[in-house]
């Protein structure tokens, strides 16, 4: 990364630039302190200390190593749709039954090798920025640089990061519009299970999802959800919560003849640009499955145009 540094930077400590202006981690400043090709000004080696002047280029070593690439993320033979790409982030619609990173018996078919495949002329690093289950289609972000990574992981810690789903139900909610607001956890029998409990039980943690229903027919709902945390299986097990389980979850509904797999999409994604700031809106288009549902339904999707 250069920087020609003009009346912005100039006059200030790079520490400071480092810190303040471009939001580098204290990790991130600590590796690039003790590189030795860490931090140069004009080609020279220079400590966090020097005091930038106009016209001074500030270069940055923040490039991935071939060291830092994990070996168990090999390329995969196929493609991933990218709905966004730069430097700094790559989003992509994840098609159902694609897990987001390598697991135990999904080492080739995941998000993680096909980005691997696509940036395969350089050291890539897999950074998911947000994940989604196996069987959940839709907008997945990725960071590209260590910088980009730690920026996103603080906005979605902040709440800065949207997310926007489209669920369809067995049920409709007896209210059209409202928010879900539950305690979850672990089940005790399983690693993979989450369950509702109470505020004071051990491992609650709150949950929190605004819900709109879309449109509704023959006992089936198309339903919007932005949830405003983050838990494991959280939309899942909310919306079976109030007797509306999504179409084809076995785990917390039934299991369903028409698809084969939970309904459920990751829609839209808003973000902060962990370079400029401004923000950043991401639509993610249906897949074919969740499209046949909605129509099998007789399920309006005018208020998605």
């Amino acid at each position: 990364m250069e920087i020609l540094i003009d009346g912005n930077y100039e006059g200030k400590l790079i520490r400071e630039v480092l810190k303040k202006e471009l939001g580098f981690s204290v990790n991130l400043i600590k590796k690039l302190k003790f590189s030795p090709d860490g931090i140069k000004v004009n080609g020279s080696w220079v400590t966090v200390r020097y005091e930038l002047r106009k016209g001074d280029v500030l270069f940055l070593n923040v490039e991935d190593k071939p060291e830092e690439v994990s070996p168990y993320i090999i390329p995969g033979d196929f493609d991933v749709e990218v709905i966004y790409e730069d430097g700094y982030v790559t989003a992509v619609n994840k098609p159902p039954d694609m897990p987001t990173h390598p697991s135990h018996g999904h080492r080739l078919d995941t998000v993680a090798n096909a980005l691997a495949r696509r940036y395969a002329d350089r050291p890539y690093v897999f950074r998911p920025v947000n994940r989604l289950d196996r069987d959940t289609s839709g907008c997945v972000l990725t960071a590209n640089t260590k910088d980009a990574s730690y920026k996103m992981y603080s906005a979605m810690v902040s709440g800065k990061i949207r997310k926007t789903y489209l669920a369809v139900t067995d049920g409709v909610p007896g209210v059209s519009r409202g928010e879900l607001r539950s305690y979850m956890r672990r089940h005790e029998e399983s690693i993979i299970v989450r369950e509702e409990c109470g505020e004071n039980d051990e491992g609650a943690k709150l949950a929190l999802t605004e819900y709109e229903v879309l449109s509704s027919a023959g006992g089936h709902a198309l339903i919007l959800l932005r949830p405003l945390t983050g838990r494991t299986h959280q939309l899942r097990v909310q919306l079976a919560g109030i007797g509306c389980p999504i179409h084809g979850d076995s785990l917390y509904g039934k299991a369903s003849e028409y698809i084969g797999r939970h309904a459920l999409h990751s829609w839209k994604t808003a973000f902060p640009h962990p370079y400029t700031g401004e923000s950043v809106e991401l639509c993610a288009p249906l897949p074919e499955d969740m499209k046949r549902i909605i129509d099998l339904f007789e399920l309006d999707t005018e208020t998605l145009l």
